[in-house]
């Protein structure tokens, strides 16, 4: 979105000019038309962010538990379509939706903000991380900041947005990359591209994520089955605990050519070897 906007600096010099900014709007999930949660996020990549909210949140593991998913009517003033709520059908066989079902918003910080229990925070992973015998050298890992920004087009033009990316360790590929207003949101819209194609668990892969490694993103990459996380900024303790616990590699402050491995560092090659690290 444009918006014009006063530049100013302590020497007194003021101007306008034009400014890009991210847009951010609420997004209303919902089950069989039964309200899930309310979202803000950066519209785009819907779909793949209620399939990997739902994922998350330990809903659907399977294709066939995500039947259909469509647009609901929600309309602004003049009557178009907002594409702001958005409505999925679950195969018959998908159990424990009931406990799950709960009316709160999650903003673009916080993606638990609202959870009714402590005890309703941790899902079960149905993937055993601890037998993924991934490895990675610290080089291949330091590289991957600049690549992740490189693809960030939108945050090349408003700086405004959190992203995640996807990286397949054996064939060097950038899987997919999605931007958002909020590190849940973004990496939600990751997992959910997996799963739409049929690529769950993610074994064999690095999540990177542009911000902190909070212990919702470390419980998200431990669901969808993929054994290492990587941020630019710090991890919580409740995250490195929850990474200890499911067998992921958590790594912080991911800044060429320095990092930090909390755990999981059996999974890091010594550089010039093919020797792991210890611990």
């Amino acid at each position: 979105m444009r918006r014009q906007v006063a530049r100013v600096n302590t020497n007194g010099e003021t101007s306008t000019a034009p400014d890009s900014l991210v847009v951010e709007e609420p997004l209303e999930l919902r089950i069989d038309g039964r309200a899930l949660a309310v979202t803000m996020r950066t519209p785009g990549d819907d779909m793949d962010l209620l399939a990997g909210f739902l994922v998350g949140e330990g809903v659907i593991r399977t294709p066939g538990d995500l039947r259909e998913m469509r647009y609901c009517a929600g309309v602004d003033d003049a009557g178009h379509n907002t594409y702001n709520v958005l409505d999925a059908t679950l195969g018959p066989d998908v159990a424990g939706v009931e406990g799950t079902l709960r009316s709160l918003v999650t903003t673009s910080a916080c993606g638990l903000c609202g959870k009714a229990s402590i005890d309703s925070v941790e899902v079960t992973s149905p993937y055993r991380l601890a037998d993924d015998a991934t490895t990675v050298s610290p080089a291949w890992l330091a590289a991957l900041p600049e690549r992740l920004r490189a693809a960030q087009r939108v945050f090349e033009r408003t700086g405004g947005l959190h992203a995640a990316a996807l990286f397949d360790v054996a064939t060097d590929e950038l899987l997919v990359l999605r931007e958002d207003v909020g590190r849940h949101n973004a990496v939600d819209k990751v997992i959910g591209w997996a799963y739409r194609e049929d690529r769950l668990p993610l074994r064999g892969t690095t999540l990177l994520v542009s911000g902190r490694a909070s212990f919702e993103l470390a419980q998200k990459a431990g669901v969808a089955g993929i054994p290492i996380l990587a941020a630019i900024s710090a991890p919580s303790s409740l995250a490195v605990d929850l990474a200890e616990q499911v067998g992921l590699t958590l790594i912080g402050f991911l800044r060429d050519p320095t990092m930090v491995v909390y755990c999981g560092a059996t999974r890091i090659r010594e550089a010039g070897s093919d020797s792991v690290l210890a611990g």
